[in-house]
């Protein structure tokens, strides 16, 4: 089976002030470095963005899609992106752009799991994480069905394909502190992922995060 990698950059806005993907993270934009994480593990790459993003400059190889629409939600980027990876590969594993301590054990394993399933997503409780989910691109159709029919949300049409859920905990050997299911959603987990890795907020981003950010 041929793997790809989907980035979904797209989404209903930002409570940082400043689009998630062009967020400096150390010496690159976030964006790029879950793209170079993610390209070590499967190829191609595909980034989706909304039909009016502005990106950072993506590296060559990437391939560049963006939603039909927008505002429609993450299962229209991940339509976008199975479609513009259909012809090289048979399934891909789908990220956000904002997971930057995304492990690449954690890629590999997912991809192992899938086996002939449609879909394998981990499970926390009640929880999915379907942006760090692996789907076949023989979802498609299913895909299309519930998006012409404005069938969005739940994500996941469970009654509809065939979902292997993985616990996190069965996960936790190849990513012990579960790193790639941590998004960046507020500044403070913004300012605290940098710490964390040891790079600072330029002063032009700390204010566009607003007060109390610096």
């Amino acid at each position: 089976m041929n793997c790809g990698g989907i980035i979904l950059c797209g989404g209903r806005g930002t409570r940082m002030g400043v689009s998630k993907a062009r967020l400096p993270f150390g010496p690159e934009p976030i964006l790029t470095r879950v793209i170079r994480l993610l390209g070590e593990v499967v190829e191609p790459v595909v980034v989706v963005g909304s039909p009016s993003q502005e990106l950072p400059d993506l590296p060559a190889h990437v391939v560049l899609t963006r939603d039909r629409v927008e505002g429609v939600g993450p299962l229209e980027g991940i339509y976008a992106g199975l479609s513009a990876i259909e012809a090289r590969a048979d399934a891909a594993y789908v990220t956000a752009c904002d997971a930057p301590f995304l492990v690449r054990g954690f890629v590999s394993r997912m991809i192992e799991l899938l086996e002939d399933h449609q879909i394998v997503v981990p499970r926390e409780d009640r929880f999915f994480y379907p942006l760090a989910a692996v789907y076949r691109t023989n979802v498609l159709p299913n895909f299309e069905v519930r998006l012409a029919a404005d069938r969005t949300g739940p994500i996941f049409p469970f009654d509809e394909t065939d979902v292997r859920e993985i616990p996190v905990d069965e996960l936790r050997d190849v990513d012990p502190e579960l790193h790639t299911l941590q998004n960046l959603n507020t500044p403070e987990e913004y300012l605290q992922a940098l710490e964390r890795a040891g790079f600072e907020a330029p002063a032009e981003i700390l204010k566009k995060l607003g007060p109390g950010a610096a």
